[in-house]
């Protein structure tokens, strides 16, 4: 790329305001020489209306289109028209690198039948906190050297079915009790005691046969490394740490400028050129057309001003144009045998993650059960909307006498939620967030946990925990409560179900 074929926009990833390209979008994108959207839920219809859209925006875009999307497998997925591949937790806790690897390729082929080429995956990040309300079973756990073996494996199918991966969040998003969607979180940990944990995955994937081709940022102070500004903002974190220290010379991009971690400090505009001066190479600016638009604006006259170098920005505008040609954004044929290979392939690996806590056994068959659930759980925009409690029922569909109770929000659950008069009580848990310590008085006899695993910490019962509520972890979950299937996993993080 010369420097007469440069332009601002060519840096900044936007998104899509529906799920067509309609002619204001297409000639705003065209305008503003934009080369990278992302799609979020609000942009998927069904499938063949996705794969026309980025058909369109390929057209759109040229031939460096980099079009990406969050599809992590478990709870973080957009496309849930495709086999639905496990939490990273889930394959952490089958530790089998071989099957994170066919996992990693299965969403790449699903991925690549779309034209997708640039999935925000695999996470890197380290769950060491219980607490941490966004990443848990996005994780593959606590351990640096597993996350990093099953990591790189997941990543060396995708890249080998033609989508470039982007590891998450620079320099770790594990120890957070804060949500960055929401506020702005702090990780008070000095360079040795990342280097010590965080920092592992990182760096054993920054060169090498296993190299992440793209980092994505975190909205994190780290305040003994740069007391001032977010990870995503800091020069320190970025260019010191990443770049120098570490040595990474791929592709940088911000996680969303548009949370509330950065959006509300520094706005859209600001961030985008601040990230930029930090050493990431592409700010993920979705949001308004206008915001989009004063994104690249300010790019273009933070270079007039002598904010942003020539030559800092054409090597940015490089590695991401060299990323696209490497990882083309062009569709190949999901053929049906194939297809059903990789969902039969998520199923088996669900399976294999299926882990049973503190003698955990399933009810007797001719027993009376009562299950309590939530009712509904809406989508918190970083995760999928939660089971919804027809689905729950239908766990149990092999059971004679069910008393099936659905209540606003399992939250208020007590000691008085599960009656001691014969019936097997079972809590089943399909909503993320952790009990409040009032729950604590709750004594059911099986807890299944559908979703954060953390939850059993909460709970005086004996657990089952599947990661995740896809198909495939609903099809173990029900094969184990009916005796047909065992629970083979070994937790990846220390979970020890509240004793009473």
């Amino acid at each position: 790329m010369s420097p007469t074929d440069f332009h601002p926009g060519h840096l900044v990833m936007v998104d899509l305001p529906g799920q067509v390209l309609d002619a204001g979008t297409a000639a705003f994108l065209r305008r503003h020489h934009v080369r990278a959207v992302c799609l979020f839920r609000k942009n998927l219809g069904t499938e063949d209306e996705v794969r026309r859209l980025v058909a369109q925006l390929r057209d759109v875009l040229g031939p460096e289109a980099l079009i990406g999307m969050d599809q992590e497998g478990g709870s973080v997925v957009r496309a849930t028209f495709l086999p639905q591949a496990p939490a990273a937790m889930a394959l952490g806790a089958a530790d089998d690198e071989a099957l994170a690897e066919a996992v990693g390729a299965a969403v790449g082929r699903g991925l690549k039948s779309l034209g997708i080429n640039w999935n925000f995956a695999p996470v890197l990040d380290l769950n060491n906190n219980p607490a941490n309300p966004v990443i848990a079973e996005r994780s593959f756990g606590a351990d640096p050297h597993r996350a990093t073996r099953l990591a790189a494996a997941w990543m060396r199918g995708s890249l080998r079915e033609g989508v470039a991966c982007c590891v998450k969040h620079f320099p770790g998003h594990g120890d957070t009790h804060v949500d960055s969607h929401h506020a702005l979180p702090t990780v008070d940990k000095s360079l040795a005691e990342l280097e010590a944990l965080e920092l592992i995955p990182f760096r054993a994937l920054a060169h090498g046969p296993d190299a992440a081709p793209a980092m994505m940022t975190a909205h994190i102070v780290y305040p003994q490394i740069d007391p001032a500004h977010p990870a995503t903002l800091s020069r320190p974190v970025l260019t010191g740490l990443l770049r120098e220290t570490i040595g990474y010379d791929g592709v940088v991009i911000t996680d969303a400028l548009f949370m509330k971690a950065v959006h509300e400090r520094y706005g859209h505009a600001r961030g985008a050129v601040l990230a930029l001066q930090a050493g990431a190479d592409m700010p993920l600016a979705q949001g308004s057309a206008q915001e989009q638009s004063d994104a690249v604006q300010a790019i273009e006259e933070a270079l007039r001003e002598g904010e942003l170098l020539p030559a800092q920005v054409q090597r940015s505008a490089q590695r991401l144009a060299a990323l696209a040609r490497a990882y083309p954004a062009d569709a190949r044929v999901y053929d049906e045998a194939q297809r059903a290979h990789d969902d039969a392939l998520m199923h088996r690996a669900w399976a294999r993650g299926l882990t049973a806590l503190g003698g955990a056994t399933p009810p007797p068959r001719g027993q009376a059960l009562r299950v309590l659930t939530q009712a509904a759980v809406a989508s918190d925009g970083v995760s999928e909307a939660g089971l919804p409690a027809e689905q729950v029922r239908a766990l149990f569909a092999g059971f004679a006498d069910v008393q099936f109770i659905a209540v606003p929000d399992l939250g208020t659950i007590d000691g008085a939620s599960f009656p001691r008069d014969g019936r097997v009580n079972v809590l089943v848990s399909n909503q993320r967030a952790r009990y409040p310590a009032s729950a604590a008085a709750a004594r059911p006899d099986l807890h299944l946990a559908l979703w954060n695993p953390f939850q059993v910490l909460d709970i005086a019962a004996p657990a089952l925990v599947s990661w995740g509520y896809a198909d495939g972890a609903l099809a173990a979950v029900r094969a184990w409560l009916e005796g047909h299937a065992d629970a083979p996993g070994r937790s990846p993080v220390p979970l020890q179900p509240l004793t009473a």
